[in-house]
């Protein structure tokens, strides 16, 4: 019999596909494996299947699909296993894949996680055809995301691509998933606790406003999803399922924005950041998950701060902020200085001089902000979570509750939040503190003794 928790999903997910979405169909429960067969030959009538996972994914579950579209009927291609141990999603494996569906016309089926998802969903999309996937860990919120997530030339950006157009995640597989991988996935949802606040800063300084149904979307059951981390842990079905359900939730807000800003703020900008760093610790680059978690954690100590400050002092004078403010020229060679000798420093500058606001509109936004203080204050702390909670979350997950757990030193971490805030033009509370002059309240104190990353030494930001 059919739990009711699971039936219930169930119907909260059939009612959340759009009808004109790219993804019509979702099924997450134990043993749905099982019927990976029959719902590839009603999604791809006709259709031979190709197969792509990696040597860890293939025997973890690519022997169950593919003896699953044998029962079918569904003709198969020899699958295209990755012989990585340790699979990145980068240009090179989007190309070898290309390549290999450009031969025949056979659809993948995805068997993997972030990496193995994105790499067949950019894949699929240069080559103009639809792909499906099934999910072996709830490690990420892009499964059913638009875009795909991938390292090119050193530089990891998103490539807007269709989004497959079917998810199946079998919970049994899930819960064997190799250890880290649900957690990350946990790290990655928590994260769009602050990233629900960065929106609601954009969208009241009229940067960039809120898209309703992305954002119920992603919030309307957040709190639920996060409610187990124990569970998901000790790989209960029912956390398992929770946390499934909620990357999959702010997969369908993505695309329906056709943005990542409803399930990405601040904190994936560390993580970024770190990723094109080419940031390493104990011989491995630490998963997606995990370095937004820490991410999550840095900001949320952030806006903590945040809700203390007084805009009654701000300057919002033109010609004043014209002379303190730095300039185009200024914030340029800041990147520079900042990236020196990269092949990132072009792209970075393009995006630090997207969001740059010349002193009339920056006078404007620091007005609009004094007038909506009350209003705006109250949501951020509706929204917030204390960062000794978001710390004890984490930890109650088993995912890391501390920068030194993925090697990032307390010195690192503070000189990346003003890197982080140069990567993206996306407005988060990062330009805002560097906006309003909160930066040392804001982020040096946090270093300070006493503050909440007190402990190691600090250099007080310099390239803000």
């Amino acid at each position: 019999m059919t739990p009711t928790w699971l039936l219930e999903m169930e119907a909260r997910i059939d009612r959340a596909l759009p009808e004109d979405g790219m993804t019509r169909l979702v099924k997450i429960g134990p043993g749905i494996l099982e019927r990976a067969g029959e719902i590839f030959r009603e999604l791809f009538p006709g259709k031979a299947a190709l197969i792509v996972a990696d040597v860890n994914t293939f025997p973890a579950a690519g022997e169950r699909v593919r003896s699953a579209l044998s029962r079918a009927g569904c003709p198969a291609e020899e699958p295209f296993v990755y012989p990585q141990k340790d699979l990145h999603a980068e240009t090179p494996q989007v190309e070898a894949l290309r390549e290999r569906l450009a031969s025949s016309r056979a659809v993948a089926f995805c068997v993997g996680s972030g990496t193995l998802n994105d790499l067949t969903k950019l894949a699929s999309h240069q080559v103009g055809r639809p792909y499906m996937v099934a999910a072996t860990a709830a490690s990420v919120d892009g499964f059913t995301a638009y875009g795909a997530s991938i390292t090119d030339r050193g530089f990891k950006q998103t490539f807007y691509c269709p989004a497959p157009l079917a998810l199946l995640a079998d919970l049994e597989v899930v819960a064997s998933a190799p250890e880290g991988m649900n957690p990350a996935g946990y790290a990655d949802l928590l994260a769009k606790i602050p990233a629900g606040a960065d929106w609601i800063l954009a969208d009241a300084l009229e940067v960039e406003p809120i898209h309703p149904k992305a954002w119920e979307l992603v919030q309307g059951r957040l709190r639920e999803w996060l409610s187990d981390p124990e569970g998901v842990a000790r790989g209960d079905l029912e956390a398992l399922g929770n946390l499934m359900e909620g990357l999959v939730f702010s997969g369908l807000a993505m695309q329906a924005a056709r943005s990542s800003r409803a399930a990405s703020g601040a904190e994936h900008l560390f993580s970024h950041l770190w990723d094109n760093q080419g940031h390493t610790y104990r011989g491995k680059a630490p998963s997606h998950g995990f370095k937004v978690g820490v991410g999550t954690l840095a900001t949320s100590a952030s806006f903590e701060r945040l809700l203390a400050m007084d805009p009654a002092g701000l300057e919002t004078d033109p010609a004043a902020l014209a002379r303190r403010r730095p300039t185009r020229e200024e914030v340029e060679d800041r990147v520079r200085r900042a990236f020196p000798h990269s092949p990132l420093t072009e792209q970075v500058l393009e995006q630090s001089l997207a969001k740059f606001a010349e002193p009339e509109v920056l006078a404007s936004r620091l007005e609009r902000l004094k007038t909506l203080w009350p209003d705006l204050t109250a949501k951020i702390s509706a929204q917030v979570l204390p960062p000794s909670e978001i710390r004890k979350m984490l930890k109650s997950a088993t995912a890391p509750s501390s920068p030194e757990d993925i090697g990032i030193s307390r010195e690192r971490l503070h000189e990346s939040y003003a890197l982080a805030g140069m990567i993206r033009s996306r407005y988060t509370i990062l330009d805002l503190l560097s906006e309003a002059d909160w930066w040392e309240a804001c982020v040096d104190d946090l270093f300070r003794p006493n503050g909440f990353f007190a402990g190691g030494e600090t250099r007080g930001g310099s390239l803000r």
